[in-house]
């Protein structure tokens, strides 16, 4: 445990931010795992609907940080067509 007051406060912010990065991880995954899941029992109009949170959490996790842009964006493309192919 550190001794100086900066350092103090350094190991608390930083566990909070850990914290609430897991949870927003957490959080990702598992909205895309349900699109999975909708995907796998072709149920196209909750599909859709669990498409759009998907996103909506990769994007989030691309803009703080959580993950590369690159990354997110290669995610989307990927669940988007697997809904495409759903649809067709």
């Amino acid at each position: 445990m550190p001794n100086i007051k900066s350092a103090i406060k350094r190991v608390k912010t930083t566990e909070a931010r850990r914290a609430h990065n897991i949870q927003a991880k957490s959080a990702m995954r598992t909205a895309i795992k349900n699109f999975e899941a909708l995907v796998e029992n072709n149920d196209v109009d909750n599909a859709k609907a669990a498409f759009a949170v998907a996103s909506k959490k990769l994007d989030k996790a691309a803009q703080s940080g959580l993950i590369h842009k690159n990354a997110a964006a290669r995610q989307k493309s990927r669940l988007a067509v697997k809904l495409n192919g759903l649809s067709a």
